[in-house]
């Protein structure tokens, strides 16, 4: 076994075609660190997972890990005909190879050899909990919602969500002294994700873990890595996701202040380089008929104009080719928005039934309304929305929108009639004040693409900024902070409780849930609970 504690890792780099991922990316995790890696998407941050735990080799930059090091596969390395009992067995395989051998070490610690593998092999046995691991697999299997499978199931008939529960148990169980998540919350429950928590926070080795949830990260971290590029490479930040965002506020304060104190100082320049290192008086009549001296002094000014100029042109093109880059402004709703200035009835649902999906009562909401729906999948929370926006109508019940309130709804799974539109084109033909580079939901290089060809979540963005470009007064949204950074989600949800009109948000991102200032609407099997 290796004797190695730590992950290290040192200026990786790795490009996929002509796209560079990750460039001279240096990490380092001992034990009892628990590591959340955030930034935008396409950082690098599954790239550099798979670096670490050896699924893939770096173009550049070595790796060095425990032998003892588990990776979250998103898809089980087994056959399909393979059981879950193959798999539970698998992650108990060297426990139980361990246990064995501490036994039959046990009659010959006299001597020295043997005493030594013994104290090596005790010292993994108490790190892995050894003695508690047939209950601890239990444990595990049920807070992960997996106490009903039958272990005799194949993998193959079990749905994609239970393999990966499934996949995320063996590694509980086995608890490898270094444990590589990527996305583990996708497929749990809130009940799921606390269990998951409190064991990912009793490990005694080392946890790197790339997660969109923020209360996730907040829970389990003890250091964030952000590896935005944007922020000037990989940056390093003790304690936990909420020290991060303290930590990020106050750098962007100091951006701000620092790019407008060399604004100012460009503006001086410019000025003293065009006019005030011109400034002196030509006009100065001779003294006592004194050319000579005259002459004299006129020389030594126009060295001094020279050497003002010299010095300011030089810091002005020192600052103008060294200044920092203007700080992103936030995506903001545009004033649109206030089309609506007094409150009013805009929706209103009556004994509204839909088949087995959906039997609501009442529901009310004004222009000017706050309302959070919450509940787990297939509650009913999107055929509400779709229900309110008139997308679905219902088998019963009366729907009343009041005559002139727009209604806007971003669903989950946006469709474009015509793909080989650009985003740009398709916002060009929404009169908006605010151009789509302003509003910092695509990058630049992706505002004249093919919506054909962007992500699931870049269309969902475009959705969105067609939405805003155009403000509804009652906006509905399905799941909005799915597919979106980390920054960004922020972003939109500040400019959400800035927003005047009427906000509907149907989401399971527990951050928003937990921040959220209005009522809340909580559905079971279609019905408030």
């Amino acid at each position: 076994m290796s004797n190695i504690p730590f992950l290290h890792a040192q200026n990786l780099v790795k490009s996929y075609g002509s796209i560079r991922v990750l460039d001279g990316v240096s990490l380092t995790g001992s034990p009892g660190q628990r590591i959340g890696l955030v930034g935008e998407n396409g950082a690098g941050k599954s790239a550099l997972l798979r670096m670490l735990a050896g699924v893939e080799e770096p173009d550049d930059g070595v790796v060095a890990r425990p032998a003892d090091c588990g990776f979250l596969w998103q898809e089980l390395p087994f056959s399909a005909d393979a059981s879950v009992q193959d798999v539970l067995d698998d992650a108990l395989a060297e426990i139980r190879a361990v246990s064995a051998r501490l036994d039959s070490l046990a009659s010959s610690l006299e001597d020295p050899a043997a005493l030594a593998e013994y104290g090596d092999l005790l010292e993994w046995a108490q790190d892995h909990d050894l003695w508690d691991a047939d209950r601890r697999a239990e444990l595990v299997l049920a807070g992960l919602g997996l106490s009903d499978v039958d272990t005799s199931r194949r993998l193959d008939t079990l749905s994609g969500g239970q393999r990966s529960r499934i996949g995320l148990a063996a590694l509980l169980i086995r608890q490898p002294r270094a444990m590589l998540l990527d996305e583990p919350t996708n497929h749990l429950d809130d009940e799921a994700v606390s269990f998951l928590e409190g064991q990912l926070s009793g490990l005694p080795g080392t946890v790197v873990v790339a997660s969109h949830d923020r209360v996730f990260l907040d829970e389990v971290c003890t250091d964030i890595v952000d590896l935005d590029p944007a922020r000037g490479g990989v940056t390093r930040y003790g304690g936990t996701y909420t020290d991060y965002l303290e930590a990020k506020r106050l750098e962007l304060v100091r951006w701000e202040q620092r790019y407008a104190q060399e604004q100012d100082e460009l503006q001086l320049l410019r000025v003293s380089v065009e006019v005030t290192a011109h400034q002196v008086n030509h006009q100065r009549a001779i003294k006592d008929n004194n050319k000579v001296g005259y002459d004299r002094h006129g020389g030594r000014v126009q060295k001094q104009i020279s050497r003002r100029v010299r010095n300011a042109q030089q810091r002005l093109d020192e600052l103008t080719r060294d200044q920092v880059r203007r700080p992103p402004a936030p995506l903001r709703f545009t004033g649109a928005m206030t089309g609506v200035s007094a409150a009013k009835l805009a929706l209103s649902l009556r004994d509204v039934r839909l088949g087995g999906r959906l039997d609501i009562g009442r529901l009310d909401v004004s222009t000017s309304s706050r309302l959070m729906i919450t509940g787990p999948n297939g509650a009913g929370k999107s055929t509400l929305l779709r229900i309110l926006a008139g997308a679905l109508t219902p088998d019963a019940g009366d729907v009343h929108r009041v005559q002139g309130v727009r209604v806007g709804l971003l669903e989950q799974d946006v469709v474009f009639p015509d793909l080989s539109r650009s985003a740009r084109q398709l916002y060009a033909q929404v009169a908006s004040s605010v151009s789509l580079a302003q509003l910092g939901l695509l990058a630049s290089r992706d505002l004249d693409r093919p919506v054909g060809e962007l992500s699931v979540g870049q269309r969902r963005r475009v959705a969105l900024a067609l939405l805003i470009a155009r403000p509804p007064d009652v906006l509905l949204l399905d799941e909005p902070t799915n597919h979106l950074s980390l920054s960004l989600a922020a972003e939109l949800e500040d400019a959400l409780k800035a927003a005047p009109g009427a906000v509907v948000i149907a989401s399971h991102d527990r951050w928003l849930r937990r921040n959220w200032e209005g009522p809340s609407l909580a559905l079971s099997a279609g019905r408030v609970a």
